[in-house]
């Protein structure tokens, strides 16, 4: 089961990556919602949970350097001006080497402690905690995926799956689920 879920996590972990590739600095950052929501923030905000959770959860500190916390004040979800594409992907892929040894070396029933929880659910196990991980993971590599889509048309979860965009049959597709929406939006209006 354990190798299961980690396997899952890397898979992932590989295509929340992938969706920057061949990105400029400046469209891996830029906000792509009304919230500020950007593909580099998501990467950032993925290593810091996982930072957190495989690290602190089970007195394991992230050897990178992290605010408590109590302290966060959500620059874990943007890149700032100070930076680069290379680094958080790098403050990522160090953060998989730490998360990765925590996995490997406790069982799955390993009691861990989750401070920001509320109680009775902080005292937890290494199962909990990487199911929980898993689903922030898969979360934003969604959104990651659709960002991605609405900013050149690119999709699905690994370069060698990806196909050539067909830009008349896409626009025909859209164009049909499109009828379909304004015709039931009348009927049912």
């Amino acid at each position: 089961m354990k190798e299961n879920l980690h396997g899952r996590l890397r898979q992932d972990r590989k295509a929340l990556l992938w969706k920057l590739d061949g990105l400029t600095e400046y469209d891996a950052r830029r906000p792509l919602t009304a919230t500020g929501t950007n593909l580099l923030g998501l990467v950032k905000h993925v290593a810091s949970v996982e930072a957190r959770y495989f690290g602190e959860v089970f007195d394991r500190p992230s050897p990178e350097a992290l605010p408590r916390w109590r302290d966060s004040d959500g620059s874990d979800l943007w890149a700032t001006e100070h930076e680069t594409l290379d680094q958080i992907i790098g403050f990522y892929r160090r953060t998989w080497e730490h998360s990765d040894a925590t996995i490997n070396e406790l069982p799955l029933d390993a009691p861990g402690h989750v401070p920001w929880w509320p109680e009775p659910y902080s005292n937890t196990n290494l199962f909990v905690v990487m199911v929980h991980v898993l689903g922030e993971s898969i979360r934003h590599a969604g959104h990651a995926d659709i960002l991605r889509e609405g900013l050149d048309g690119r999709t699905g979860l690994r370069a060698e799956h990806e196909k050539q965009i067909d830009e008349e049959a896409r626009a025909a597709y859209c164009a049909k689920i499109e009828r379909a929406a304004r015709i039931q939006g009348f009927t049912r209006g």
